[in-house]
C-alpha cells in the first residue's frame, strides 16, 4: 500500500472519530441514552467475533418477542447487518486506533431499541418493518466484506454507520414515547425516518457498486498477472525446445561417429584378415 493511500486512511479514520462523536451527541439528546456508558457496550465489547454479538442481539430479542407472537423476521436481519457491521468496524480500526468500535455503538443503539420496544405492544410491527428493510441494504453489501476498500469506499462506510445510527435513534424515541399502534405505523411514513432509510438505501447500493468495481479490477490484474506468468512459461518451453533440438543434433553427430567408428572397426578387420593370410 502506497504512502499516501496510508496518509488518507489515517485521515478519513481521524475525521470518522469526530463524526461519530457528534453522531452519538445527536443520538443523546434524541434518545437521553448515553451509548458509551449503557451496560450493553460493556457487554458487548467483550464479545469477539460478529456470533457473539449476534448471541447478545438474539437474547434481547427473545425478551422482546415473549409476549407477542413469534416472527423470524425479527431475528432475519440480525446475520447481513452484524457481518456487515463488523467488516466495517475492523476496516475502519486499521491504520488509526479508535478510542471505541464504532460497530458496538450501533449494536448498542440496536439493544437500546430492543429494551425500549420491550413493554411496548405495539412496537413490534414497526420494528419488523424497519428490521425488514434494513436486512434488504446490508444483504447487497455482505458478498463483499472481503474486498480491500479504497478511501472513498470507507467514506461511504462511515455514512452508513452514521444514517444507522439515526434511524436507530428516531425509532428509539418514538417507541419509548409509549405511542399508540396506529402512530408507530405512521413512524416510517414520517419525512425523518423514512428520510434516513432511503438515504441507507442509497449509500448501500453506492458501496456495493464501487466493491463490485474494485472486484473487477483485481480480478483484472490477476488476469494480467497470470497471462505474464503464461508468456514466461511459453519463454521457457521455447528454451526447452532449443534444447532438445540441441540434443537431436548432438545425437546425430555421436551416430554419425558411430558410423565412422564401424567402418574403422571393418577396416582394421580386413587388414588382419589380410596379415592371417
Amino acid at each position: 500500500m502506497s504512502q499516501a493511500h496510508l496518509n488518507a486512511s489515517s485521515s478519513s479514520s481521524s475525521n470518522f472519530q469526530l463524526v461519530l462523536s457528534a453522531a452519538l451527541d445527536a443520538y443523546e439528546k434524541r434518545t437521553k441514552n448515553k451509548l458509551l456508558t449503557h451496560p450493553l457496550a460493556a457487554q458487548l465489547q467483550s464479545c469477539n467475533s460478529p456470533t457473539a454479538i449476534i448471541s447478545v442481539l438474539q437474547d434481547l430479542i427473545q425478551q422482546f418477542d415473549r409476549r407477542r407472537r413469534s416472527d423470524e423476521r425479527l431475528t432475519n436481519w440480525l446475520n447481513p447487518t452484524v457481518n456487515v457491521l463488523y467488516a466495517f468496524a475492523s476496516t475502519l480500526g486499521q491504520g488509526v486506533g479508535l478510542v471505541f468500535s464504532p460497530a458496538n455503538v450501533v449494536f448498542s443503539g440496536i439493544g437500546v431499541l430492543l429494551l425500549a420496544a420491550k413493554d411496548v405492544d405495539a412496537s413490534q410491527d414497526v420494528l419488523i418493518d424497519i428490521f425488514v428493510r434494513i436486512e434488504g441494504f446490508f444483504k447487497r453489501l455482505e458478498s463483499y466484506t472481503e474486498v480491500q476498500p479504497t478511501v472513498a469506499m470507507t467514506d461511504v462506510i462511515v455514512k452508513i454507520i452514521i444514517e444507522v445510527l439515526s434511524i436507530l435513534a428516531i425509532a428509539t424515541k418514538e417507541v419509548k414515547g409509549g405511542r399508540s399502534k396506529k402512530f408507530l405505523k405512521k413512524l416510517l411514513g414520517k419525512n425523518n425516518i423514512e428520510d434516513a432509510l432511503k438515504k441507507l438505501d442509497t449509500l448501500t447500493m453506492e458501496e456495493a457498486r464501487m466493491a463490485i468495481a474494485e472486484t473487477l479490477k483485481v480480478t483484472n490484474r490477476v488476469d494480467d498477472k497470470v497471462d505474464k506468468v503464461d508468456d514466461k512459461v511459453a519463454k521457457v518451453d521455447d528454451k526447452v525446445d532449443k534444447v532438445d533440438d540441441k540434443v537431436d543434433k548432438v545425437d546425430d553427430t555421436v551416430n554419425r561417429m558411430d558410423d565412422t567408428v564401424n567402418r574403422v572397426d571393418d577396416k582394421v578387420d580386413k587388414v588382419d584378415d589380410t596379415v592371417d593370410k
